[in-house]
This record gives C-alpha cells, sequence and structure tokens, in this order.
C-alpha cells in the first residue's frame, strides 16, 4: 500500500517528481526539503521551516549525516540537479527521496512563499564579474 507522498506528483523510472503545492501539503514530520544548490544560488530562498542546505558538490561526503525515516524532497533552482542527486541518494540505498519539480523557479512562479536574501544577490558588468553584492 502506497503512502500519501508517493501518491503525489508522477514517478518517471522509479523516481517521484512532486510539485512545491505537492511538498506543502505534506506533514512537517515527513519530509525535508535538501536544497543542492551551490551558495551563489542561495539569494532566493525556500521559506519552509523544514530544509536541509547541502551543496550537491558535497552529497558524497555528507550524504551519512542525512535523515533517511522522513522523505528527502531534493531541490535546486530548475529540478535537473536534483533531479541527479535524488537519483544518486536512491543508489546509496536511501529510499524515501523525491525530486522537486522546477525547483525554485517553478516554485516562485507558482507564487509559494520565498525569501530574498539581499547580501547573497550577485551583481557585475558581465559574468565574468559576477560577486555576491556587500550591503554595509
Amino acid at each position: 500500500m502506497k503512502n500519501a507522498i508517493e501518491n503525489l506528483g508522477f514517478r518517471i523510472n522509479d523516481m517521484q517528481h512532486i510539485s512545491g503545492r505537492d511538498f506543502l501539503r505534506i506533514p512537517i514530520k515527513e519530509a525535508i526539503l535538501l536544497d543542492v544548490r551551490p551558495d551563489y544560488e542561495l539569494s532566493r530562498l525556500f521559506h519552509v521551516d523544514n530544509i536541509i542546505y547541502c551543496q550537491y558538490r558535497e552529497i558524497e561526503l555528507l550524504h551519512k549525516e542525512l535523515p533517511r525515516d522522513v522523505y528527502l524532497v531534493v531541490a535546486d533552482a530548475v529540478g535537473l540537479r536534483s533531479k541527479e542527486i535524488a537519483s544518486k541518494l536512491l543508489a546509496l540505498g536511501f529510499t524515501k527521496v523525491c525530486n522537486l519539480s522546477g525547483g525554485i523557479v517553478e516554485w516562485e512562479r507558482d507564487g509559494l512563499p520565498v525569501t530574498l536574501d539581499k547580501s547573497r544577490i550577485l551583481t557585475g558588468s558581465c559574468m565574468c564579474q559576477l560577486r555576491v553584492r556587500k550591503k554595509k
């Protein structure tokens, strides 16, 4: 018998994909949002209480510290890298893993709660000069 989380969203190749609206319907004690974006992408943050930040590059080192008793809903900017990390976690033996389809881009587009961290906004006249804006 499937649980309520497994009935949300859709499955592709044995991976569950859910929307931001689906995530917000899950009771806090049953799922954690795992944000795998690098620091330079964290100017717009998911405004949720149950979140863990772990850059995708650090998953190999830190996966043993992640909880296994709740669903990990892996999130990034648009849902591509998070899908890779969700796949990696499944391969590492995690059984409660979902991908947040569309990442924070779709989350924000759907009008879901976002926090803006102005101290992390990147500025610069070209891509090679981007850096975090320093506020005094």
